[in-house]
């Protein structure tokens, strides 16, 4: 079996580590193709290196664009890649132009396409994600979910016949890169200047184009994490500090200390360093569950319901509207007293996914 893994920003490659990993203890071929969507080494290159993630076979380069000039890079460049490897499974992942870009790229040539982390919604159509994520959903002849909940949604759009349900792979990967942290397999956490690893911090980050591309909205979140009595350790995405310098915002003010991205199990580790979560990424949302942090998520919505369960995630669209001494409490509250439960799987999924594909190119559906 020939499977094509198609890659392209920070979460993916995250994804890619233990399906790699799974299928390097295969006899299937397995090809790896980045495109490039995000090409800053930050957010790139440093998690190839840092996850022991084999080398992309091919790289695209596709770079930054709009949606569509960038979607529509990738889908040409992935063409000839696809009609000369032959494969029989594309595999894509989550919800970028990369994920729908490579999935359409495979329907139109009659290559199997099957979509991992499949059936998330947030139900908020004005997210470029949300587009991505259901388009690819309905164009794919297999779904691999990764919670119930995503099934719940699959079936509601009749996609229940083509979806399997594995488990979630970032929990293999989180939960593995957390027992090396904690082994001392790890160093300290790579934390901005000003941050004291021994001392109460709060973990930030921020990216999101409705949070960052208005800049009233934008200079109000910062003023909000800046206002916070605990010293916040903000990992500076590109999107925000180029909307911050065109806009004339200083990020580093107040409780904020501004630094940049960081590999994996640095962000594992400094998570776990922390006594919180402040964030609009619904990778991060997830990796603060498991690894038992609370989390504020400046969103009206969540693809992740169940970190919601026990307030271990809450939901703050606007901090600017709960008051001050709300916001405060709220961002540093204690984490509860509620175990987390194990919604998102048990470590295997990747197992399950190489598993079920290998199952499904046989005709064998159960």
């Amino acid at each position: 079996m020939k499977v094509i893994s198609v890659v392209g920003a920070r979460p993916q490659l995250v994804k890619l580590a233990p399906i790699a990993a799974a299928f390097g203890r295969t006899g299937h071929r397995h090809v790896i193709v980045h495109t490039g969507q995000h090409y800053d080494a930050d957010l790139s290159d440093v998690f190839f290196s840092g996850l022991g993630i084999p080398d992309p076979d091919v790289h695209l380069g596709i770079g930054s664009g709009s949606h569509g000039v960038q979607t529509g890079r990738i889908l040409a460049a992935m063409d000839p890649v696809l009609a000369e490897e032959q494969p029989d499974w594309v595999l894509v992942y989550g919800d970028t132009n990369s994920t729908l870009a490579g999935a359409v790229s495979a329907v139109k040539q009659h290559f199997r396409v099957a979509h991992l982390e499949a059936g998330l919604r947030s139900f908020n159509r004005r997210m470029p994600e949300e587009h991505n994520r259901v388009l690819t959903d309905h164009a794919a002849d297999l779904l691999l979910a990764p919670t119930g909940e995503a099934l719940r949604h699959l079936t509601n759009e009749g996609l229940a016949d083509r979806t399997v349900v594995t488990g979630d792979v970032m929990v293999d990967v989180c939960l593995q890169v957390r027992d090396r942290v904690l082994a001392g397999g790890h160093p300290r956490p790579e934390l901005p200047d000003g941050i004291d690893p021994e001392q109460p911090y709060l973990l930030a980050t921020l990216h999101r184009a409705e949070n960052t591309d208005d800049p009233a909205r934008l200079a109000s979140l910062v003023e909000a994490l800046a206002g916070l009595p605990v010293p916040v350790a903000l990992l500076a995405h590109p999107r925000l500090v180029a909307r911050a310098e065109a806009q004339g915002l200083k990020l580093a003010q107040g409780a904020l200390h501004v630094g940049r991205p960081v590999g994996y199990a640095a962000m594992v580790a400094a998570v776990l360093g922390s006594v919180g979560v402040v964030t609009d990424s619904g990778g991060l949302q997830k990796e603060a569950y498991l690894l038992g942090r609370p989390c504020t998520t400046l969103r009206s919505e969540t693809e992740w319901l169940e970190t919601l369960d026990g307030d271990w995630n809450r939901l703050v669209p606007d901090p600017a509207t709960l008051g001050t001494q709300t916001w405060v409490d709220t961002a540093t509250r204690p984490a509860p007293a509620t175990p987390t439960g194990t919604p998102f799987g048990d470590g295997r999924a990747a197992e399950r996914v190489v598993e079920t594909l290998e199952r499904w190119l046989d005709g064998r559906t159960g």
